[in-house]
C-alpha cells in the first residue's frame, strides 16, 4: 500500500460514535473533503490516508483510511500501535503522521542504499567507472597525471588539467609598441615623459584573449589600431581611446580576431 499525506488535511469530528469492531466511520457532515485535504485513494486498499481517534487522549486510535465516499470512509483499525477501542460521536478526527509511518521511511532509504553498489577506494584520487554489465570498476590516476581505466592494458584516459598560474607577469615598456601574443594576461606598463602609443594588432589574437595596460609615466599612452583592427571605448573617441591619466589602467579584450573592446580608466 502507498502511503497518502496532506499538508493541508482539516481536522473533524465523528458524526456518531463506532464501536471497537466497526470498519467504517462517518465525519461531521460536508467536512470528509477537508479531512482528505486533497487526496484521492485508489481503489482495492492499493493507498492508504493515515488518521487518529480521540487525539492526543487516553483513547487515541490510529486507523488506516482505504476508501472514500463523501463522509464516510472505509477504516483498518488498532494501526501503530495503537488498540481498537469504541469511540463516541464528537471525538476528533485528525490526519497524523505516526511513528509507523517513520519507521516505513526508515526501512524504505535502507533497502534503497543497500541497492546502490558502492565501490571501495583503495587509493587517494581514485574515480569510479560503470561497465556495461553494470559493474561498478574503480580507476586509478597515475603519477604522471593521467586517468587509467580499469582494463588489464591500463589504458591512459583523460589527463587531468593542471592549473595555470592566475599571478599577472609585468612586459615594461618606456618606447611605442606593438603587442605580440605572449602578452595574453599580462600588464604592460607604458613609461615615458613623452606621449606613447600603444598599437593593437590584427591577427595575433583570438576571441576572449585579455592583455592589460598601464600608463606609470607622466607622459600620455594612446591605445591605437593598425590601420585594419577595430576598437571600441568609451573613450572620447571610441576607437581611439587613451589612458586617462597617470597610473591609469585599462584591459583590451578581443571579441573577435579583427575587433577588441578597451575597458578601463580612458579619456
Amino acid at each position: 500500500m502507498t502511503r497518502k499525506y496532506s499538508s493541508i488535511s482539516v481536522e473533524t469530528t465523528l458524526a456518531s460514535g463506532i464501536s471497537n469492531s466497526a470498519t467504517t466511520m462517518t465525519v461531521a457532515a460536508g467536512t470528509g473533503s477537508a479531512l482528505m485535504g486533497g487526496v484521492t485513494l485508489a481503489p482495492g486498499n492499493a493507498d492508504i490516508f493515515t488518521v487518529a481517534l480521540d487525539v492526543d487522549t487516553q483513547n487515541e486510535e490510529v486507523v488506516y483510511i482505504t476508501a472514500v465516499s463523501s463522509d464516510t470512509f472505509t477504516i483498518v483499525r488498532a494501526r501503530a500501535g495503537t488498540s481498537a477501542i469504541a469511540h463516541t460521536g464528537g471525538a476528533t478526527v485528525k490526519h497524523v503522521l505516526t511513528s509507523d509511518d517513520l519507521n516505513f521511511y526508515t526501512a524504505g532509504v535502507a533497502t534503497a542504499d543497500a541497492a546502490v553498489p558502492e565501490s571501495v577506494v583503495t587509493a587517494k584520487a581514485d574515480l569510479l567507472v560503470g561497465a556495461s554489465s553494470g559493474v561498478v570498476d574503480n580507476l586509478a590516476v597515475g603519477t604522471n597525471g593521467q586517468v587509467l581505466t580499469a582494463d588489464s592494458a591500463a589504458t591512459l584516459g583523460v589527463k587531468w588539467a593542471t592549473p595555470t598560474d592566475v599571478n599577472l607577469t609585468f612586459n615594461a615598456k618606456t618606447a611605442n609598441y606593438t603587442l605580440i601574443a605572449s602578452d595574453v594576461n599580462k600588464l604592460v606598463t607604458m613609461s615615458d615623459a613623452g606621449t606613447l602609443t600603444l598599437t593593437v594588432p590584427n591577427g595575433v589574437f583570438t576571441a576572449g584573449q585579455q592583455i592589460n595596460v598601464q600608463r606609470l609615466g607622466a607622459g600620455a599612452v594612446q591605445i591605437r589600431n593598425d590601420g585594419t583592427t577595430v576598437l571600441t571605448s568609451t573613450g572620447a573617441t571610441s576607437t581611439a581611446p587613451d589612458l586617462r591619466a597617470q597610473y591609469s589602467a585599462a584591459t583590451i579584450v578581443c571579441t573577435s580576431s579583427n575587433n577588441f573592446t578597451v575597458i578601463g580608466d580612458l579619456s
